[in-house]
């Protein structure tokens, strides 16, 4: 039988609330990493968790844990998502997540469950540090790489500073890590960020892979010179080069190279309308649900970058950013999701993610799964980001079953 029914106000009241912490007067969300707005998110929530009488726990990466963190001796159902954000985000990517995690740990705590389930915001998702990703998902999951050079915050401060802020400390960053004997399962409840299930009138999707991604930072180095006297034959364009290499990345997916391609990012120095720009600065980034794929894109991107720069007489420097890997979320998983939606007669969809999450990292050391909620338009990370509250209240309760469902007795996942 179905479980109760999650709490409806109480779900859209915390959104509501939270879209206002980091707001701009255009309507977006910025909360980056370990800002100010993000510190005070995570106080709302502390706040929230506290009034449902759940223990709070900040570790040493800085993720915020509502509700018991799994230890030693236990088999714990882990729900969760980050509450930080890009640049004039939306309202929802993450934070729906992290709110709808909470709901069901309230739901479900008082009763006599085989396996424990708590909820968690995992701290710097969008990954607002440099020159390294620190992402809590990365430290939790044992996959965080040791610096090698010092990270640095959203906003030029040091990342053990920022830590430190957040109740999080470097020095004991191994005291995150997560072992795959404490954990039953992750799962994360999202909104799709995309297009398919509005298209195809399906409330709920079952996610069956996460795209892996490789970014790449890219540097063109060439001669600024006077746009009026430096004749055409004799310039070293830097920004005339990042525009061939824009346009030879979009071509890579339509010559199947791989799912996707995208140049997100794009300064030129001295940027002056009366200069020829002597410097260059663009981000690559290539996702596929096939590592093999994967690969043979970001060197296919970095063989052009290469011939393009050898073309126009300008030097290329290719660094790799970030990767991921592509992962497949648990089969067993799954079906629990499916078999929740069919109890309540919810139609579902099954579909890859194209974008990385917190599950993927998680996928290293248990079982991982994500639900999909439609999203309106298809758009994401922009600040009129939406979903209906009847299919944010529906994937809340589809979260919150499948937990139930999950931890009600022993083996559930066999």
């Amino acid at each position: 039988m179905p479980g109760q029914p999650v709490n409806r106000d109480r779900l859209l009241r915390r959104l509501t609330e939270l879209a206002q912490i980091g707001r701009s007067e255009n309507g977006g969300v910025t909360r980056p990493g370990f800002s100010p707005a993000d510190l005070e998110a995570r106080r709302y929530m502390v706040r929230e968790a506290e009034n449902s009488g759940l223990p709070i726990t900040v570790d040493a990466a800085g993720n915020l844990w509502l509700g018991p963190r799994p230890h030693p001796g236990t088999t714990t159902l882990v729900l969760g998502s980050h509450l930080d954000t890009v640049v004039d985000a939306g309202p929802l990517d993450g934070v729906y997540g992290v709110v709808s995690a909470l709901e069901a740990v309230e739901n479900l705590t008082s009763l006599n469950l085989a396996h424990p389930v708590t909820s968690v915001a995992f701290a710097n998702e969008e990954g607002a540090l440099h020159p390294q990703p620190f992402w809590g998902s990365l430290a939790a999951s044992g996959q965080l790489p040791t610096p090698t050079a010092a990270p640095t915050a959203y906003d030029g401060t040091l990342l053990r500073d920022a830590l430190t802020r957040a109740g999080g400390n470097l020095d004991a960053i191994d005291q995150a890590r997560l072992e795959p004997h404490q954990l039953l399962a992750y799962i994360e409840l999202h909104i799709e960020q995309g297009p398919v299930l509005e298209r195809e009138r399906i409330p709920i999707g079952i996610v069956d892979a996460i795209v892996g991604r490789v970014q790449l930072e890219v540097e063109l180095m060439g001669a600024a010179a006077h746009a009026g006297t430096t004749p055409m034959s004799g310039r070293f364009d830097a920004l005339a080069a990042a525009a061939e290499i824009v346009l030879a990345v979009e071509d890579l997916p339509a010559a199947d190279w791989c799912q996707v391609a995208t140049i997100g990012r794009l300064e030129a120095a001295p940027n002056s309308p009366n200069t020829i720009a002597g410097l260059a600065h663009l981000t690559v980034d290539v996702r596929d649900a096939d590592e093999g794929r994967l690969r043979q894109a970001a060197s296919e991107a970095v063989r052009q970058i290469e011939s393009v720069a050898q073309r126009r007489t300008v030097k290329a420097s290719c660094t790799r950013a970030a990767s991921s890997q592509p992962v497949l979320t648990d089969a067993a998983l799954r079906r629990s999701i499916a078999a929740a939606a069919a109890r309540r007669a919810v139609p579902t969809l099954t579909l890859t993610s194209g974008a990385g999450h917190d599950a993927q990292m998680m996928a290293a050391i248990t079982p991982a799964a994500m639900i999909f909620v439609p999203s309106i338009g298809g758009v994401s990370h922009v600040p009129h980001e939406d979903t209906s509250p009847d299919d944010l209240v529906l994937g809340a309760q589809m979260l919150q079953d499948t937990a139930l469902a999950l931890t009600s007795h022993p083996g559930s996942l066999a």
